[in-house]
């Protein structure tokens, strides 16, 4: 049966029916209700709010370590204050999957700005999943712990206002359990000194070279043949 859900709940719901344990948030529109539904799941996923965006990643990297699927949830603005975090993770990979959601506000429906976040996933060296109604949200969401398990990094996957707060029919699923992944102390991996950091650098940009070649037959990068006189190319709410 479809529901009539909105992106932010059909975000909540691909993130339990991937099998996460641990999610953290930062309130702040237009991602608030993700965090908000998915504490309706209590029996299967600990929610919580932290007081800033760095300690909402922290956590989520700390759960990740620990072999969970975590999810980090903030608006875009938030990102900045997660930055230190992130672009250190991204060196030095996950156990469990991890995703950062970034709630973008073009237009500034409620922002102070009209940063575009998905200039850091090439800035921190990630891959990006970019939704445009709510049943993608709930598709990519699930496909996006999968992405980050198989090629060792956390993920960003962009939202926008109108993808957020729009309502869409979604076909949900089951939960997939996903057991945890056994804790391994591994400092080559993640005690980021320099003499360790150095060596992760060039181990990334083999990570790149293999999600570039993903990307191409990626499920969600596809090819709508309407002719042959233009061409558009296009992602998010603008498609």
């Amino acid at each position: 049966m479809k529901k009539l859900i909105s992106g932010n709940e059909a975000t909540a719901q691909g993130v339990w029916e991937a099998g996460v344990s641990f999610a953290a948030a930062y309130p702040g529109t237009p991602s608030t209700e993700i965090l908000e539904n998915l504490a309706l799941f209590k029996d299967d996923v600990i929610a919580e709010w932290a007081p800033n965006e760095k300690v909402v990643l922290e956590s989520a990297i700390g759960a990740s370590i620990a072999g969970a699927r975590a999810l980090s949830s903030m608006k875009m603005v938030g990102v900045n204050v997660a930055a230190d975090p992130l672009f250190s993770f991204a060196y030095s990979g996950v156990t469990g999957g991890l995703v950062l959601v970034s709630g973008d506000d073009p237009g500034m429906h409620s922002s102070q700005n009209e940063q575009d976040n998905r200039h850091y996933a090439p800035f921190a060296k990630i891959p990006m999943l970019e939704l445009s109604d709510s049943q993608e949200c709930r598709d990519m969401m699930r496909t996006a712990f999968e992405i980050s398990e198989n090629f060792d990094l956390p993920l960003l996957f962009r939202m926008t206002t109108r993808v957020c707060h729009s309502k869409g029919l979604v076909k949900p699923g089951e939960r997939a359990e996903t057991p945890y992944k056994p804790y391994v102390k591994n400092l080559a991996k993640f005690n980021l000194v320099p003499a360790t950091s150095r060596k992760l650098r060039v181990e990334l940009e083999t990570k790149l070279e293999r999600l570039a070649e993903f990307s191409e037959t990626c499920e969600f990068n596809r090819v709508e043949w309407h002719g042959s006189k233009i061409g558009i190319v296009t992602s998010g709410v603008g498609y």
